[in-house]
């Protein structure tokens, strides 16, 4: 089975979360690093997944918000520097469709998720560092899907509205997208820019 790694520049983790009873916030992550083992010759086969994301890179475009996010209220950065996945299962329940089991840990809280989770295809493509193209590479892609109930991790800040409402849903909205390289192409081309 081969090892893919996270291209951390094409990968990311997106949320969304009910605001003010009213809108759908949406916030992501970046640089989201992480490796699969997959083969895509065969994949029914199964495979694993490992992804970490550093939660100080929370980005909803809105500052003083990101501010209040990397505190105590909400992922405490400074305590709990990353979000960690870690594949326990793997079922194929289509042709291009998998269920994806594992733990999430978040805030130092461990707890099952599924992913619903697509491949998007295996290609051979270049690969840009220094102005230069230093393919060619091997890609994968895949978008995973799940939904969270923020409490179960110890996120559970809120404030009350009016008619019983309340300024953050309890439910958010998970879309992790995925681009992965293989890795003996990754070590092939560190040891071409090194010479």
């Amino acid at each position: 089975m081969s090892r893919w790694v996270f291209e951390p520049g094409h990968s990311a983790a997106e949320f969304a979360v009910r605001h003010m009873m009213v809108s759908t916030m949406r916030g992501m992550f970046k640089n989201v690093h992480g490796s699969i083992e997959f083969d895509p010759d065969n994949p029914m086969d199964a495979a694993t997944v490992e992804a970490t994301i550093k939660t100080a890179g929370i980005w909803t475009g809105d500052d003083p918000r990101d501010a209040h996010l990397r505190g105590a209220d909400f992922l405490d950065v400074e305590k709990y520097p990353d979000m960690v996945f870690r594949s326990s299962g793997v079922c194929c329940v289509g042709e291009t469709d998998f269920k994806v089991m594992g733990d999430l840990t978040l805030r130092g809280v461990t707890r099952p998720v599924e992913l619903a989770t697509r491949y998007l295809g295996h290609w051979q493509c270049p690969y840009w560092e220094d102005d230069k193209d230093q393919g060619p590479t091997h890609r994968i892609g895949f978008v995973a899907t799940t939904v969270i109930n923020r409490h179960h991790f110890g996120v559970s800040w809120n404030a009350p509205l009016d008619r019983g409402g309340l300024v953050v849903g309890d439910e958010v909205a998970i879309t992790l997208d995925v681009e992965a390289i293989l890795e003996s192409d990754m070590q092939r081309i560190a040891g071409r820019v090194r010479a």
